[in-house]
């Protein structure tokens, strides 16, 4: 069926947008912004492509994306947590970073095949009409339906989630309470990152099987502007990152089709569609309905604790 075929796409391509969605979601909800998402998707995919080619191994080759991917967010980190560096600029720095050192040392692995991820049909669940399409997938999408669970759960079900929270919230009366800010805020952002190098990794594992320079093609971008439309809620970001996914396999599928629109223009869409979610928040913020954590973006430093 054609929804069906639809729907099928529309997972595949917004599997990568989740995980860094998620990614950023736990990195925010520190307080923390992380403007690297682009870079360290790239990180994870060529990092994830290199492993899984030396070793054959396609679950050693996501584990090293997630590793380096974190190991790259341990820098901002750094940087922003411990030494109150500006994050728009340090996340900038990151991306062009990730960028740059995977176009020098991807060289050799582009036109390299690569038998990646297939797919795994769950029994009797992968025959329900429609909705059995959730139930045909890889091993990584499946496991994005776990993360978005967990991820939810430990943020709003769990003493450690309302630490994260707090610390992003009000870092102040964190720190009084006998929380950790540095640590909570430094393990988020690194945790954080090294999901959005999983996000890299299904780009080169599954989705495209192979090492494309660039191949992020401004997917973390869009996942910085989903986790504002998403309102920092995981289930939401499951939503969005699927929505975005569609309107990409839309945009694709017409191409297939052979339609009189120019192939420009279709391939804009999805960015169009960020251009607007983010008009949609800034109307949102202007009419009072702040979501964002209350300490986000802003650097703490005890010694200014009133």
């Amino acid at each position: 069926m054609m929804v069906e075929i639809l729907l099928d796409a529309t997972i595949r391509a917004g599997t990568s947008i989740l995980y860094a969605t998620l990614g950023e979601i736990l990195t925010e909800r520190s307080g923390i912004i992380n403007l690297g998402v682009e870079g360290l998707m790239l990180i994870g995919a060529l990092s994830g492509f290199y492993v899984s080619h030396i070793t054959g191994n396609l679950y050693l080759g996501v584990l090293a994306a997630f590793i380096l991917a974190a190991l790259a967010g341990m820098i901002h980190g750094f940087i922003t947590v411990y030494l109150r560096a500006n994050q728009i600029v340090s996340g900038l720095a990151l991306t062009m970073f990730g960028i740059g050192v995977t176009a020098l040392f991807g060289k050799k692995m582009i036109g390299i095949p690569l038998n990646g991820f297939q797919k795994i049909e769950v029994p009797v669940l992968a025959k329900i009409p429609i909705i059995g399409v959730f139930f045909n997938q890889d091993i990584l999408v499946y496991f994005s339906y776990i993360t978005v669970v967990i991820l939810s759960f430990i943020l709003f079900k769990t003493k450690f989630g309302l630490k994260i929270r707090m610390v992003g919230e009000n870092p102040g009366a964190a720190d009084t309470a006998g929380i950790n800010v540095y640590k909570i805020r430094f393990f988020s952002t690194v945790f954080g990152s090294g999901l959005s190098g999983i996000g890299g990794a299904y780009l080169s594992l599954a989705y495209t099987p192979l090492w494309i320079e660039n191949m992020s093609a401004g997917r973390g971008w869009i996942a910085v502007a989903l986790v504002i439309f998403a309102s920092w809620y995981c289930y939401r970001a499951m939503f969005g990152a699927y929505l975005f996914g569609g309107i990409n396999a839309l945009q694709l599928r017409l191409q297939a089709m052979g339609t009189n629109v120019s192939a420009h223009i279709l391939q804009m869409l999805p960015y169009f569609f960020t251009i607007i979610v983010l008009v949609i928040a800034t109307i949102r913020l202007e009419k009072g309905a702040r979501v964002e954590p209350e300490g986000l973006g802003l650097p703490y430093d005890r010694e200014d604790r009133r």
